[in-house]
């Protein structure tokens, strides 16, 4: 055991993700998950991760998409937490140029109803370099796939429910080789059950009593994953780990 002690000051936040090599994934893509959680687990407050999320977790939260090719969220997730298309700092966007990647990653958005709202800002006020995707699957309402496909490119991944290896499959086809997810847990979930999160973002907010909910919610008969911790970083009283699953770690069934 070891105690761990408050270091030097790290300049930028970011840079240390931003150093991660992510070009080697296990499967389809590399896989990043960005949750956060109070000290006793919970990830939400009455059903919302903003009244949780302190001020430092919340920038580097908005800074961290800038390693996505493409953010993944699960639809309830975007509505509650009222997501838009996501708008980079000049400076993110032109070190993304220069990878000769576009200036803001597109988002996915999961889900199996399709019961999506077009005039949202995530999809009528999106720009042409990163239009809003919808992932679904075979067994949705048919009606419904085809008026969200007036508006939005759906990627169907699985028959009776979205399956992660199809939606990320889908993704590798489109050149997308990190894909960050943000939830919620129920989608979390899938992916750690499906052996396909590679890493870890968790930000450790100093509160307690929000909503019993854990981070992730995996399916029942899921196994268990093991992620090795990489990197731990801390601001004012917000504690931020790195996890990455181990070479040949593989979850446990």
């Amino acid at each position: 055991m070891n105690v761990l002690e408050i270091g030097a000051d790290v300049p930028d936040p970011l840079a240390p993700y931003l150093e991660i090599d992510r070009s080697t994934p296990r499967h389809e893509c590399w896989v990043t998950g960005h949750m956060v959680s109070g000290l006793d687990g919970t990830a939400a407050v009455d059903g919302r991760v903003g009244a949780l999320s302190t001020r430092p977790d919340q920038k580097l939260f908005r800074r961290m998409r800038q390693i996505a090719d493409v953010v993944l969220v699960g639809a309830e997730t975007a509505r509650l937490e009222g997501y838009g298309p996501i708008r980079l700092s000049e400076q993110a966007q032109a070190e993304r140029r220069a990878l000769g990647k576009p200036p803001n990653p597109p988002i996915a958005v999961v889900s199996r109803s399709l019961e999506i709202d077009s005039a949202t800002s995530l999809f009528a006020d999106v720009g042409e370099d990163a239009p809003t995707m919808v992932v679904t699957c075979a067994g949705a309402d048919g009606e419904r796939r085809a008026e969200v496909e007036d508006f939005a490119e759906v990627i169907v991944a699985g028959e009776e429910s979205v399956e992660p290896a199809s939606a990320l499959r889908a993704f590798a086809d489109r050149g997308h080789e990190v894909v960050l997810c943000e939830g919620g847990p129920t989608w979390l979930g899938e992916l750690v059950a499906a052996d396909r999160l590679d890493e870890l973002l968790l930000s450790i907010s100093p509160m307690m009593g929000g909503d019993p909910l854990p981070v992730s919610v995996t399916p029942p008969g899921a196994g268990i994953a093991r992620f090795g911790l990489k990197g731990i970083m801390a601001e004012d009283d917000t504690l931020f780990l790195r996890y990455e699953v181990e070479a040949g770690e593989e979850t446990d069934r």
